[in-house]
């Protein structure tokens, strides 16, 4: 069945791999992005900001569907101020809940992230685990209860920590490596629950037709790795020397299971693990 799909934040990285695949899918699709010329070839351009009420309204008028990807997580080379992102989770989702309710009530995919479930050591958690607010997640966690107490038919996709092309990681991850540069967060036990920009879109894709999906679901790779180990890989690939330890820690340890996403969705990674993303 084809609809009538918005997509919140189309111009960014995460947009710019799912508009195609929606589009295959034989979607409609109307981009919303805060400036022209951005918007990825075949889907309609609508400039609408998510704290603008008004041209969020417009621009969801119709829509079967709207997928929330608004952020402004910083690059990995740009300073790690979440300011920003903090106030689209916020007030951004506030805004745009509240334009779905004035537009139709349109079902919301709204991008969370895995993180939330951060701590449980080397038990594997899955969506019922408890989430644990912080400095890198308790803005995640406000938005995901406004989406649930909004009214709307939704879905919280909690994505892993992105890789792949556009994102920058990989390529700082690589930089570091080969300027000897690349040191292990802590002493490198803790856990990283990973996907690849590709395979998060191509979930989000199957999201939008799997429509009796609800709640929350992690999107993840399939095998959470060790800080060590990823980085002692991503060493190897540069012929540099296994990176020391010590490093400061900046993230929570979080090793999720995406099994509930591959039984609602119909969804497997195409890259697997970290392996076989780094490969590519």
């Amino acid at each position: 069945m084809s609809l009538a799909v918005a997509v919140v934040g189309a111009g960014g990285v995460y947009g710019r791999h799912l508009v195609p695949r929606l589009l295959m899918r034989g979607h409609r699709v109307r981009a919303l992005v805060r400036r022209p010329g951005s918007t990825p070839p075949g889907a309609e351009t609508h400039v609408a900001d998510i704290f603008d009420d008004l041209a969020l309204r417009r621009a969801l008028e119709g829509c079967h569907a709207v997928v929330n990807l608004a952020t402004a997580v910083p690059r990995p080379d740009q300073p790690a101020d979440f300011t920003r992102n903090d106030r689209i989770r916020r007030e951004g989702t506030a805004t745009l809940v509240a334009a779905c309710r004035d537009a139709g009530r349109p079902r919301l995919i709204q991008q969370g992230i895995a993180m939330v479930h951060a701590g449980g050591g080397e038990t594997l958690l899955d969506e019922a685990a408890p989430m644990h607010p912080g400095p890198a997640t308790a803005s995640a966690i406000e938005m995901e209860a406004m989406v649930r107490d909004s009214g709307l038919s939704h879905l919280i996709l909690r994505g892993g920590l992105f890789y792949g092309p556009g994102t920058g990681r990989e390529a700082q991850w690589l930089a570091a490596a080969r300027a000897g540069t690349l040191a292990i967060p802590g002493d490198g036990s803790d856990f990283a629950s990973l996907i690849h920009v590709a395979d998060m879109a191509e979930a989000t894709a199957l999201a939008v037709d799997a429509r009796n999906a609800t709640g929350a679901l992690l999107v993840i790779d399939d095998h959470p790795v060790r800080w060590r180990d990823l980085y002692t890989r991503i060493a190897s690939l540069t012929d540099a020397p296994p990176p020391p330890t010590g490093a400061p820690v900046r993230l929570p340890s979080f090793r999720c299971s995406n099994a509930a996403a591959q039984a609602a969705l119909g969804w497997r990674p195409f890259y697997a693990d970290y392996r076989a993303g780094l490969a590519a």
